[in-house]
């Protein structure tokens, strides 16, 4: 782990055959979790990609037997590279284990192949030492789900943790927006134009200063009177809740489900309307 940590070039992986299978995928749960790291294959090394090794990296080797010949023969180059070496074998006597500056035993007693021959016990015990060597380079490197996020754009947690509220808020003509002394039926109709179920209500300066939404107007009706020439101040919420348009998407699913509202206005840092958000933005965008 101490190799992995100090290394101030990439991790080398290399293996054949099964062995290669398991470094191919040690690789990537490195590159993923904050070790730099790629694959070469051994018998392309010999050939040429040996020269994508540095003095700087850190090779580490599988082979289940130890006695790999395409490993073997590229060993002595990469020690005199200067690169150090990192063995993962099942057998601790071996010409590859001998020749590392540290060696993984993941030795087995037999394979689950009934006829003891196919590599499938040890396979899955050099995976199991390859990901416990790259989770505990993680904890020690303090590696967070936001790094984690940002070497997995497309998946889910990349889009929770790196999507920011500018990217999926509505904008321009497509907010609905009235001043105070709107009549309530001209609000109602920017509400039914807009399509959020609700309207911001902004002062000539653009402040965001409330709220009118789709819920407010079925409780107003509960009331017999003539609503429709009624300025929206006078019954709007006022102090509504906002969220800036640089901060994460997540935190507008949280400011929602806290206050148990689907729309939220968003302002700039002067509190001046530029956006607004519905749940429904945020499920498509699979925040949510």
């Amino acid at each position: 782990m101490e190799l992995v940590l100090q290394c101030r070039g990439r991790v080398v992986v290399s293996g054949i055959g099964k062995s290669g299978h398991i470094g191919r995928k040690v690789a990537a749960t490195l590159a993923s979790t904050g070790s730099p790291a790629f694959f070469v294959h051994p018998a392309e090394a010999s050939h040429g990609d040996l020269g994508m090794v540095t003095r700087d990296d850190v090779l580490i080797a599988f082979s289940n037997s130890g006695e790999t010949g395409e490993l073997l023969s590229i060993i002595p180059i990469v020690k005199r590279i200067g690169a150090r070496l990192i063995s993962v074998t099942g057998n601790p006597e071996s010409n590859l284990a001998k020749l590392a500056d540290v060696h993984l035993d993941a030795g087995v007693e037999k394979e689950a192949c009934p006829l003891n021959l196919a590599p499938t016990a040890s396979t899955t015990a050099a995976l199991a030492l390859g990901d416990a060597l790259a989770v505990a380079v993680l904890d020690a490197r303090g590696f967070g789900e936001e790094d984690f996020a940002r070497s997995h754009p497309g998946g889910a947690l990349g889009r929770k943790l790196l999507t920011h509220v500018r990217d999926v808020m509505r904008s321009g003509n497509a907010v609905p927006e009235v001043r105070e002394n709107t009549p309530l039926a001209q609000a109602l109709m920017e509400i039914t134009r807009k399509g959020m179920a609700m309207t911001a209500v902004v002062d000539p300066n653009g402040m965001a200063v409330g709220v009118f939404t789709d819920g407010d107007l079925r409780r107003l009706l509960e009331t017999p009177r003539d609503w429709k020439t009624v300025p929206i101040g006078e019954v709007m919420h006022r102090n509504p809740h906002v969220i800036h348009q640089d901060q994460l998407a997540v935190e507008a699913v949280q400011v929602m489900e806290a206050n148990r509202i689907n729309q939220l206005l968003v302002v700039d840092h002067d509190g001046r309307l530029v956006g607004a958000l519905h749940i429904h933005d945020l499920t498509r965008a699979k925040v949510i």
